[in-house]
């Protein structure tokens, strides 16, 4: 019996997953199937037991599951535990496990431009998105992460979590000291409204590199805000996408798949 793979959100039929899925097992001569799985708001625990249940491989978790696919996990992962979220489900001998591999798929993103070890790095927001990826980038000992959100309290409660207070700290958009960075990272979601972010001209660096979470068929606000003030390297997070992806097919299918040409497809098609 084939393999059974799926990505399950609500919404989910613009998921990208399954044609970056099917590239992958083309890629690699993996035999699977991989679908939509679209569940209630409300019911998330039964469509995804039921998955499972029903001779289901694994699942990858998209919006508003994440938190929810923590607590169904028998079994969490170190990068899971830490990031509060799992994104990628699938069964062993003692049960289901939950990883996160947006943290990791960001990093591999980011390694094809720059090396992260020694760099001071801004990251913009709170939420889950930016509590996702903290602790990949504290493994590759950056000299500096500040986190920055509108609320200044929920950066400082976030940061202190990770008990590293001599390289990562948090504060408000509004408390940003006078310095600029290597690396801004954005996981708020302005750039989904449009919106521009209340930054000082200080933080931008001309040669740094800016990068946005979201992705669309042209440059998001965000990065339009980074082009308006110098910066030349601007990504968004398209390749994050593809990374988290390949990250979850390796932990399945015990194969890496080779990201670039997958991801110059996608490109290619937005």
């Amino acid at each position: 019996m084939t393999d059974r793979y799926a990505v399950i959100g609500h919404p989910v039929a613009h998921s990208k997953s399954p044609l970056i899925h099917a590239a992958f097992a083309a890629q690699t001569q993996q035999v699977l199937s991989y679908t939509r799985l679209e569940a209630p708001l409300d019911g998330f625990i039964d469509s995804a037991a039921e998955f499972f249940v029903m001779g289901g491989n694994g699942l990858n978790v998209t919006v508003p599951f994440k938190e929810q696919a923590y607590a169904f996990a028998n079994v969490l992962t170190e990068r899971a535990e830490l990031a509060g979220a799992v994104n990628t489900l699938w069964l062993d001998d003692e049960g289901v496990v939950g990883d996160n591999t947006d943290g990791a798929g960001l990093v591999r993103d980011l390694q094809r431009h720059l090396s992260l070890a020694g760099l001071r790095i801004l990251l913009l927001g709170a939420g889950g998105a930016a509590r996702g990826v903290i602790g990949p980038l504290l493994d590759e000992e950056p000299g500096q992460l500040l986190i920055a959100n509108r609320s200044a309290a929920k950066a400082v409660a976030l940061a202190e979590q990770f008990d590293e207070p001599d390289l990562l700290q948090g504060c408000g958009l509004n408390e940003l000291p006078a310095q600029s960075f290597d690396l801004i990272i954005n996981a708020t979601s302005a750039s989904l409204a449009g919106d521009s972010l209340p930054l000082p001209a200080t933080v931008w660096q001309a040669d740094g590199l800016v990068y946005d979470m979201m992705y669309g068929k042209q440059e998001t606000a965000f990065l339009r805000q980074a082009a308006a003030a110098g910066v030349q390297c601007r990504l968004d997070g398209l390749g994050m996408l593809v990374e988290q992806a390949a990250e979850a097919f390796f932990l399945w299918r015990g194969v890496r798949p080779d990201t670039a040409p997958v991801l110059a497809e996608l490109r290619a098609g937005l």
